[in-house]
């Protein structure tokens, strides 16, 4: 072995120790760091050409890397836009520029404009539901930043609900000429309940609903506008039924047919009603269930994130209006994810393409609201190997200045 050859070994190795504490210093400044992978120094070794009557020393290589998918410890919060992973999976945010990037750093708050971005300055990106946007499952298209400003006043029109119920089986069949779609002064029907929807503008429109016997498992169902009955409430009302529904019952009491029964609110949309959890059964009228989606004009409270990355606008009446869906996306080797500045991640050859889908499903962590991932870094392991990595240095320090001093004999030898 030459002199030069293990004077270049200690070198080798105090390059690999400080690497190594390069790698123990960015964990270091990072045990506070939301979402931050501890980062290890990996050492292999290099061999050189070796000859029988000759020992060619090699040295050592270095190859970082990062824990990317061990999970940190999640702290709650009080802040619902904090979003940590409980699982597999990483939030797409994007930079100024647009680039989209892959990250588990979570603490997300509003922007001047309404948009939801980390302490890093990267953007939360998601779909917005008010435009349909879906996006696909082997990219990115289709996501857009996250934004939570809203007007203070917001109305949705009804759309669609739900009316179960028990209509009596005994109930006496009422005569066709004095049913409610004749819409006469002297209707009679078998029951009635009623249901608060809203128009284009908030305005709460009461639909009237009547169920009305007509004969052996057979009722007739029709829905008027409350603000149209006649003086005192009742028949008649003022342009007749928004809709009249056959409902046919089977011999266990369970609907066949008839539901759902569509109608278009006055000043609203097309609305849809479910009946199919409506019974005929031997006991009387009893409403089990009813509702409507929509809301009237009602400052915003709050926002909700659920674990399924669903983020909706919730009113002070108690409305709820889903907004975005956040995604989730990973890859098949998301230790090779390249890192860069701003604890975010980009794919890589290593890494494979990224795959886009819903938190809680196909492999993919939960997103968990007002929380935190923690750093993964552990002080206490971190100074040990600073201590290793101290001694590993000095070691190979004095393998550099032994073969620095027998140069120095030989470069002194002279004949006697």
């Amino acid at each position: 072995m030459s002199l030069f050859g293990m004077m270049r070994t200690g070198v080798s190795g105090m390059t690999a120790q400080s690497n190594k504490l390069g790698t123990v210093s960015d964990n270091i400044s990072n045990s506070d760091t939301t979402g931050y992978k501890r980062a290890t120094t990996e050492f292999s070794s290099l061999i050189g050409n070796q000859v029988p009557s000759n020992y060619t020393s090699g040295g050592v290589g270095t190859n970082v890397r990062h824990g990317i998918t061990d999970q940190g410890i999640i702290e709650g919060t009080t802040s619902t836009t904090d979003l940590a992973i409980n699982g597999q999976g990483f939030f797409v945010v994007s930079n100024t520029d647009g680039t989209p990037y892959l990250t588990r750093a979570g603490s997300f708050v509003p922007d001047a404009s309404g948009n939801l971005v980390n302490a890093a300055g990267f953007y939360l990106m998601g779909y917005d539901l008010a435009s349909g946007a879906t996006g696909v499952a082997n990219g990115l298209t289709g996501l857009t930043k996250v934004n939570i400003s809203q007007s203070q006043l917001q109305a949705t029109p009804s759309t669609a609900g739900t009316f179960a119920a028990n209509l009596p089986s005994g109930a006496t069949a009422v005569p066709a000429g004095s049913r409610p779609s004749d819409n006469l002064a002297g209707s009679t029907y078998t029951a009635k309940s009623s249901l608060v929807t809203y128009d284009n503008l908030g305005n709460a429109v009461t639909l009237d609903v009547y169920f009305t016997n007509t004969g052996p498992g057979a009722w007739q169902a029709s829905v008027f506008n409350h603000a149209d009955a006649a003086a005192g409430g009742g028949f008649p009302y003022a342009g007749g039924a928004l809709a009249t529904q056959n409902l046919a019952f089977g011999p266990t009491g369970s609907l066949t047919g008839g539901s759902p029964l569509n109608l278009t609110i006055p000043g609203g949309q097309a609305f849809s009603l479910d009946l199919s959890n409506t019974t005929q059964l031997g006991t009387g009228y009893t409403p089990i269930s009813a509702n409507a989606n929509g809301n009237a004009p009602s400052p915003l409270d709050h926002v909700d994130i659920g674990n399924d990355g669903t983020l909706s606008f919730v009113y002070q009446d108690g409305g709820r209006v889903p907004a975005f869906r956040i995604p989730l996306a990973n890859v098949a080797s998301p230790d090779n994810l390249t890192p860069l500045s701003g604890n975010v991640y980009a794919p890589s050859v290593g890494s494979g393409d990224v795959v886009v889908g819903t938190a809680g499903s196909g492999g993919l962590g939960a997103l968990d609201s007002s929380s935190l991932e923690q750093s993964t870094v552990d002080l206490a392991t971190e100074l040990t190997a600073m201590i290793e990595a101290q001694r590993g240095y000095t070691a190979n320090s004095k393998v550099f200045q032994t073969g620095a001093d027998l140069m120095d004999v030989v470069v002194n030898l002279r004949s006697q």
